[in-house]
């Protein structure tokens, strides 16, 4: 066997950086020749193996009119936000009315799918996350919660800076905080509005990992630390999505400039445990 040089050894990645607008199409279980997928992280993604609960992050351009395929999972939970047209959802043998900035939670055992009858390009996020076996399912509702973004309160989070706003979209079952606290996995799905010079300050989850997608505005994404304690910060745009694994620093500093606003979209899970010692 030859010898493996140090240099020619990669090591898995503390975080991940994807730019939606450059990525290209890949073939998964939801496309078809009208339905795009496009893969951030997850399924489609060639650093998927890093990835503890968060089984897919993906925009999806469906064509209209047309549809994507549908999909059903015994033990994943999803969440879809509609960036951009109108569009219908298909639960079972039922329809639901998609616009711009609803979002849906999806409990698992739901057979779903999305179609698009306009002649305008309808553009979703999807996020799905796996629920580990020694996690008990309830029975899922028969119709899903379809809120919409404006329908949301922004408030200020306790512990967190008031820079920065939170609309709390999905949480846990055993939260009553959320606009749907239906997710086993999920711990939060939200939406972050940061004022001129504002910060979510940096912060890390020792048993999550969590996601990033940078909507509008710029500024710097705070993505892991050295052993001083100062934290890494890379420039972003509209459009950069990062993946943070547990125990990283992440958080996001807005411009200092009147006027700029920035609006982040962001998932946080919970990670399985593992049972084996190290």
């Amino acid at each position: 066997m030859p010898n493996l040089w140090a240099q020619d050894r990669t090591v898995d990645a503390t975080w991940l950086h994807r730019y939606l607008p450059t990525l290209s199409e890949v073939q998964t279980d939801l496309s078809s020749p009208s339905c795009h997928y496009r893969a951030a992280f997850g399924s489609g993604d060639l650093d998927n193996r890093i990835l503890r609960s968060v089984t897919r992050f993906a925009e999806i351009t469906l064509d209209g009119p047309g549809s994507c395929r549908k999909i059903v999972s015994e033990r994943e939970e999803e969440i879809d936000f509609v960036l951009q047209g109108t569009g219908t959802l298909q639960v079972g043998g039922e329809t639901f009315p998609l616009r711009a900035n609803d979002f849906v939670y999806l409990a698992p055992g739901l057979t779903h799918g999305l179609s698009n009858s306009s002649k305008q390009s309808l553009r979703v996020l999807v996020a799905g996350f796996k629920i580990p076996t020694r996690i008990a399912l309830s029975a899922s509702q028969p119709h899903p919660r379809i809120v919409n973004l404006e329908d949301v309160k922004e408030e200020p989070v306790q512990g967190h800076p008031t820079s920065v706003l939170y609309k709390l979209l999905v949480g846990p079952r055993t939260a009553k905080r959320d606009a749907i606290d239906d997710a086993y996995v999920i711990t939060s799905f939200f939406w972050m509005d940061f004022a001129p010079g504002g910060t979510n300050f940096p912060h890390h989850h020792e048993t999550a990992e969590e996601i990033y997608l940078l909507i509008d505005g710029e500024g710097e994404m705070v993505a892991g630390s050295g052993m001083d304690g100062v934290e890494g910060r890379v420039p972003a745009k509209p459009g950069d999505s990062y993946y943070f694994r547990p125990n990283c620093t992440v958080g996001f500093y807005n411009q200092n400039h009147p006027g700029s606003k920035a609006h982040i979209l962001a998932v946080r899970s919970q990670i399985p445990l593992s049972t084996v010692d190290d």
